[in-house]
């Protein structure tokens, strides 16, 4: 795996407990999602970047994170201004924040 630069080697434990915590994440905003009444346009949208998500958190899943933020970045657009639905996507996006940042190419 690759290190950036002022952030923590991440061991086997660590990965462990950050694909735990990005599964429990998913499932809340999944679970909520379908509880919620209301039908809306990019809801779809919303539900397949979800099991992209929790394809790559399934035990066998490759976690991306380029891939993973760029499902976030399609979830946020599809849901984001369903304030019900809030508190999950921050937990979301929490989760995929603990993959750290994105490697930078070389300069």
């Amino acid at each position: 795996m690759l290190q950036s630069v002022g952030q923590p080697r991440v061991t086997g434990a660590d990965e462990e407990l950050r694909v735990l915590e990005l599964r429990a994440a998913v499932s809340r905003l999944r679970r909520e999602l379908a509880g919620h009444p209301a039908e809306f346009k990019d809801r779809a949208i919303a539900e397949d970047e979800l099991g992209a998500l929790g394809a790559m958190a399934a035990p066998g899943g490759t976690p991306e994170a380029a891939r993973m933020r760029r499902s976030l970045l399609l979830i946020v657009g599809s849901i984001g201004s369903v304030s019900a639905l809030a508190s999950a996507l921050l937990g979301v996006r929490e989760a995929v924040d603990l993959f750290g940042d994105l490697p930078r190419p070389p300069r």
